[in-house]
């Protein structure tokens, strides 16, 4: 059994974007295993947005990171070695096991994977938190209907791509928005009827066009000014799913609230926010109802995996901000 890691761990907390100063990489000694414990070799790790804001010494839906601690990630990996009674060697697991090559686990969190049915990175995109919040965020918070009009910023990104597969799968009409024209000819190859590349074009103007009748679920992944375009052109009882707002993630100062907030009061319109935790015990379901769209075809999984390991953790994690990554964005440790 090896008996040294290297890990990624947070040496001071960062105004804007991280940068080399944000992160330290150590070499330490792993404990012997106890009973009731495992030993995980990771071979991916999950690169998020939210990771942005667990670097934030404030109140929030997890504790941040500390100084010292390991980075926060979820990843996939082997036991190499356990005395655990329901994970032998040679199982394939993910769980939040952190910036590192190795991670010692109790079982707490980590689940089984299938890599028969979808490739490790898959397990931390389309079949991870990412597909999962993208259907329990259609479905029960955009109360999904056959016939929708539906809307989804950062449309090409890990949570947009899955969320827009599932509306079209369930008969809604879907209108991606992303970033630059090789993601929005993406968009059209996986099915969605219309992609608005916010770079080069007048996202209000172009989701009047394409959406005459209003805009029955808009799924915001990024805030802003696309948020307020989106806010602009509502149907009467549309549904807001705020997943997350990458624009601002990085700003020292916060932005302007939406100025166009009152469309909320004018089409009787809901805006909420949510947490894929807090379906954590329907996560069967979900995991359920996407395997069976990938196993027929109807959904194609897409991952942009970086590499160099652990080491490279911190010019990995810019990609997210600078837009580089297409689908689910992972670090291949190995």
């Amino acid at each position: 059994m090896t008996t040294t890691t290297q890990q990624i761990t947070l040496a001071a907390r960062p105004a804007g974007l991280p940068d080399d100063s944000t992160w330290s990489l150590e070499t330490v000694e792993l404990p012997e295993l106890a009973d009731g414990q495992f030993l995980v070799e990771v071979d991916h790790i999950s690169l998020d947005p939210a990771m942005r804001g667990w670097l934030n010494d404030v109140r929030s839906y997890v504790p941040p990171v500390q100084i010292g601690e390991v980075m926060r990630a979820g990843a996939t990996g082997t036991v190499v070695a356990s005395r655990h009674r329901e994970f032998a060697v040679g199982d394939h697991v993910t769980g939040t096991f952190g910036v590192t090559e190795y991670a010692v686990s109790d079982g707490a969190g980590v689940t089984h994977i299938d890599l028969d049915l979808a490739p490790a990175p898959t397990w931390l995109g389309a079949l991870g938190m990412p597909g999962l919040t993208a259907y329990f965020g259609l479905m029960d918070i955009g109360e999904l209907k056959d016939g929708d009009t539906v809307v989804i910023s950062a449309a090409a990104g890990a949570v947009g791509s899955v969320a827009g597969q599932i509306a079209k799968a369930r008969g809604c009409r879907v209108i991606g928005i992303a970033g630059g024209p090789e993601k929005t000819d993406w968009l059209r190859q996986i099915g969605f009827d219309e992609a608005i590349d916010y770079k080069s074009e007048n996202v209000l103007k172009r989701l009047r066009e394409v959406a005459p009748k209003g805009i029955d679920v808009y799924f915001d992944n990024v805030g802003g000014d696309i948020l307020d375009a989106a806010l602009a052109n509502l149907r009467r009882g549309a549904r807001i799913v705020i997943c997350g707002a990458i624009s601002q993630y990085n700003e020292e100062t916060l932005p302007p609230g939406p100025s166009r907030y009152m469309s909320l009061l004018v089409f009787r319109a809901r805006m909420q926010g949510f947490l894929v935790f807090d379906f954590l015990d329907r996560y069967p379901e979900g995991l359920e109802a996407i395997g069976e769209m990938i196993r027929s075809g109807r959904l194609v999984a897409r991952e942009t995996v970086a590499s160099g390991g652990v080491a490279a953790f911190g010019e990995a994690l810019l990609k997210l901000f600078r837009g580089e990554n297409t689908g689910k964005l992972v670090l291949k440790v190995r």
